[in-house]
């Protein structure tokens, strides 16, 4: 992987696997280069996977794995634009069915820590409507919800 840029996630011996699951789960998405350590390191020893190139939605990352020392937060997340209900539900699903958490307002965090925004097009659109009352109608029925449902989205918007 060649970039200028690359987004480093922490991991506690597990980012293959990580890497695994987002190449799996979206598109856009692949596993590159798996660096093993060349030497015994505070995390683990020679041979072990250090570091994992991958891709998610096109977007070069790397994992590494540092040990248990730092956990991710919602300081920082993938935001994934879906464009309609199917994917939204197909992601949502795929991110907390596998031993993730579901939490509010489209946000879930996937069984590693790492924090995700599976926000449907229909509910950007809705919020940035020119008409500011449709935009806070929309606002308030996407608070009372976990997982985004355009329908409902849609139907606060109508009004």
């Amino acid at each position: 992987m060649v970039s200028k840029n690359t987004i480093c996630l922490w991991y506690d011996g597990t980012a293959a696997d990580a890497a695994k699951f987002y190449a799996e789960t979206f598109p856009d998405s692949a596993v590159g280069a798996i660096v093993r350590a060349p030497g015994d390191y505070p995390a683990g020893k020679q041979g072990d996977v250090l570091v994992v190139e991958f891709t998610v939605l096109g977007i070069p990352c790397m994992g590494l794995n540092g040990g248990p020392g730092v956990k991710h937060n919602e300081a920082f997340s993938f935001q994934v634009a879906t464009d309609d209900q199917a994917e939204t539900d197909r992601l949502w699903s795929a991110i907390v069915g596998n031993g993730g958490q579901e939490s509010e307002c489209g946000w879930c965090k996937d069984k590693w820590g790492v924090s995700w925004q599976i926000t449907p097009h229909a509910l950007t659109d809705a919020l940035a409507d020119p008409d500011r009352a449709v935009a806070k109608r929309a606002f308030g029925a996407m608070m009372q919800m976990r997982k985004i449902d355009i329908a409902a989205i849609e139907a606060a918007r109508r009004g």
